[in-house]
């Protein structure tokens, strides 16, 4: 067998791996996600996530961020998608990471009670 032969071999028997592995991963996220919200426990940490980034000012910034962008591109010239297009990465980069944690650490607690 050429090494080429091996090389492709390989290659698609980790790709195969890989792609059994997101499926698991997706089936795993999906079967969390269901247990969320048949126990009402999504709506529970949404509220809690929301109650912290107004807490820690995140909201505020974001808002101001958010007037920033319609004041630079125009109220007339900016659609509701392109602003939340906008604003988006940046949101999801100042989540801050006691934040995150918080939010991490209930999502366990919630997994190793169920």
């Amino acid at each position: 067998m050429s090494f080429c032969m091996i090389d492709c071999y390989r290659s698609s028997s980790h790709m195969a791996d890989a792609a059994e592995r997101k499926s698991k991963d997706d089936a795993v996220k999906q079967s969390i996600m269901q247990k969320l919200i048949e126990t009402g426990e999504k709506e529970r940490l949404k509220e809690m996530l929301r109650r912290r980034l107004v807490e820690c000012g995140w909201r505020d910034e974001l808002k101001d961020y958010c007037k920033e962008v319609i004041r630079s591109k125009g109220l007339e010239k900016i659609t509701v998608d392109e602003l939340v297009a906008e604003i988006t990465p940046r949101g999801r980069a100042t989540v801050p990471d006691q934040v995150k944690a918080e939010l991490l650490q209930s999502i366990r607690k919630f997994l190793q009670a169920t």
